[in-house]
């Protein structure tokens, strides 16, 4: 068992001890309703209260009256939210875990009650695509340091246990703060004093408010990575300055929504950011929070130990395990559910869609998606052994039923295994891991190197079948589809099939792109054809510019447009603006989509007492739709 000597020590926070070092860090859920809280927002925070975080900080919180938040966002612009807001601390509390509020007014503010929302700053300097932020005049500034202070005062009475003003990512504060977007020449903009006016004026009437004595946290951007903002050197100079008017806590993150350095990607190694943390830590006397990309306890404990942070921040970590402290403090790691970094849930949430997990169904839904044990035990055969084959029979056999999982490879995992390969997807194996740990946990049979046939399950006498076979690339119907040069990308990534030095991928969807750079880092020259208008239009938001920037970097071609009409052993014919184009290659890798394997669901229907089909064998899915799929048939039998 692996000793986490140091992530499970007590520290003090001002006048808040926390039992051990792990910070859930604020992440917008979406769950509110008309500013105020939800059950499902308590049932979401209690969820990770009762996993063993030490401190729990909620999403931003909305201090102004003045216009409407976005839709979903908790309030505390006035009295009548202290009630719900109290509720939800006292659900966090009674699992022994404490609470911060974090308060935020993100790019947004209103001139009156009922105003229309304006982006507004401290100049009408615009950093983001279709922004054009209005200055903010003194009368404002000087109402929005009064509702920040009103909203801390209102924690107080609340019961929380402390603030954390957000004051990074280029949200309102960090705009003041930075000389990039601060272009004033009052006593609010021009030198570092100035800039840091407006944070400070927030500090000294909330502590005035609320209590000198309150915890106070500071969520900062120890290095901006925009050009003309702070860099690391210049954030260090900020820290005597928060210290001494009271700040009790830094808590380290880094980049702004707009930069272009990727952050909390999979491709971003875990832990890339801690030397920030570390950096600060060496000019502060108060606790250090290390963030982004750390999901792994060992790696956290380490951090601890060789003194580079005083606590570790977790966000999407906790949201796929919320039990993740408690199954590190009990030596449980490997049943721990490990976040991938595969940004769903950012990608749900600037979507303007209620948080969601990709490899926890459960998140937002903690009342309703319970398991609770079956009434009657039934024996199952669930046949494929993919992510959504291996959710559901992990499921069920938890759930008392007698499962036997078939697969005819040689390995459990599905496409999950050819969906690593790619250099940067490594922590897709690890999905793959833990969900075998169930399996064996929860007393699953399973069968490998087994195909079966609709005989061979009518003999087994199941009472329920669930058919997770899975999908077949899809052959499009082009004239020399069939040549020798011509391979499928899952061939490729799973290793069945060589390509030459110059290949041309038809399709730049998720899987051409990650195909493309996979061959790309192996020193093939690549082009990817496509016949939509955009490269990776299947690739979420907040991931798409990444891969596009590493395509880019890799020198890949990227072709939209592009039509195919024909592929010969000399390459690939395009048509293009009604305009024919021809791209040389050796080799051509198919990569326009999955058709589903469902010939045993359909061959089964009246052969069996009750028979699901989940997964790819239904349509092609994505990892969040295999897993929900599995976890539902599971609850459901």
């Amino acid at each position: 068992m692996t000793e986490l000597k140091h992530l499970f020590q007590p520290i003090q926070i001002g006048t808040l001890e926390l039992k051990n070092r792990i910070v859930f860090l604020a992440a917008d859920t979406g769950y509110g309703d008309d500013c105020m809280v939800t059950d499902r927002q308590r049932n979401y925070y209690a969820a990770r209260a009762r996993g063993g975080t030490g401190l729990l900080i909620t999403g931003m919180v909305w201090p102004s009256s003045m216009g409407k938040p976005i839709p979903g966002r908790m309030g505390i612009y006035h009295d009548r939210f202290i009630t719900g807001l109290s509720q939800l601390v006292d659900v966090v509390h009674a699992a022994g875990t404490k609470i911060a509020i974090q308060l935020s007014l993100q790019y947004f503010w209103a001139r009156g009650d009922g105003a229309p929302l304006e982006e507004v700053g401290p100049s009408a300097i615009a950093t983001r695509r279709n922004s054009q932020p209005r200055e903010l005049n003194l009368d404002e500034i000087k109402q929005i340091i009064d509702e920040y202070s009103e909203g801390a005062r209102r924690a107080r009475d609340a019961g929380f246990d402390g603030v954390e003003l957000h004051c990074g990512i280029g949200y309102l504060i960090s705009r003041f703060l930075s000389p990039c977007t601060n272009k004033r020449t009052d006593e609010y903009g021009g030198s570092l004093e100035n800039r840091m006016r407006f944070l400070l004026e927030i500090i000294a009437l909330s502590k005035r408010k609320a209590g000198s004595d309150y915890p106070l946290l500071c969520r900062i951007s120890a290095d901006e990575f925009m050009e003309g903002g702070h860099t690391l050197e210049d954030t260090k100079k900020l820290i005597p300055i928060l210290e001494g008017v009271g700040v009790h806590c830094l808590d380290v993150g880094a980049g702004w929504h707009e930069c272009r350095t990727p952050l909390v990607h999979m491709s971003v190694p875990r832990g890339a950011f801690v030397y920030l943390a570390e950096e600060i830590k060496k000019v502060a006397k108060i606790p250090v929070v290390a963030a982004y990309r750390i999901n792994d306890p060992i790696l956290a404990d380490k951090i601890i130990a060789e003194g580079r942070a005083d606590l570790i921040g977790m966000g999407r970590a906790l949201i796929a395990d919320p039990e993740l402290p408690n199954k590190a403090r009990e030596g449980r790691l490997e049943e721990i559910r490990p976040c991938t970094a595969c940004g769903h849930c950012l990608d749900v949430v600037m979507l303007g869609a209620p948080l969601a997990c990709a490899v926890n169904p459960q998140v937002g839904k903690e009342a309703e998606y319970t398991s609770v044990p079956a009434k009657t035990p039934k024996k199952v055969f669930v046949i494929g052994g993919g992510p959504a084959g291996m959710e559901a029979a992990a499921g069920a056999a938890e759930r008392g039923h007698q499962v036997t999982l078939f697969e005819k490879g040689d390995r459990l995992g599905g496409n999950l295994l050819l969906a690593a390969v790619p250099s940067y997807k490594w922590e897709l194996s690890n999905l793959t891991n833990y969900l075998e740990t169930r399996l064996k946990k929860s007393g699953v049979q399973i069968r490998l190197n087994q195909e079966v046939s609709e005989k061979s399950i009518t003999e087994g006498k199941p009472e329920v079948v669930i058919v997770a076979t899975g999908a077949t690339p899809l052959i499009p119907n082009i004239p020399g589809v069939n040549g020798g040069n011509v391979v499928t990308a899952l061939q490729v990534l799973g290793g069945e099939k060589e390509v030459g030095e110059r290949v041309v991928i038809v399709g730049g969807g998720m899987i051409g792109c990650e195909t493309a750079e996979y061959l790309a880092d192996k020193g093939k020259k690549v082009t990817i054809l496509e016949m939509l208008e955009r490269i990776g239009a299947d690739i979420g938001m907040t991931t798409r510019w990444v891969i596009m920037q590493r395509l880019r970097s890799a020198r890949i071609a990227m072709e939209t447009k592009a039509k195919v009409e024909e592929i010969t052993d000399k390459g690939v014919a395009v048509s293009r603006d009604g305009f024919a184009e021809f791209f040389a290659a050796d080799s051509v890798v198919l990569a326009v989509g999955l058709v589903p394997h469902d010939e045993l669901a359909r061959r089964l229907e009246g052969k069996v007492t009750e028979c699901h089909s989940i997964g790819d064998c239904t349509e092609a899915q994505r990892i969040v739709q295999a897993i929900e799929g599995g976890f539902r048939i599971a609850r459901e039998i």
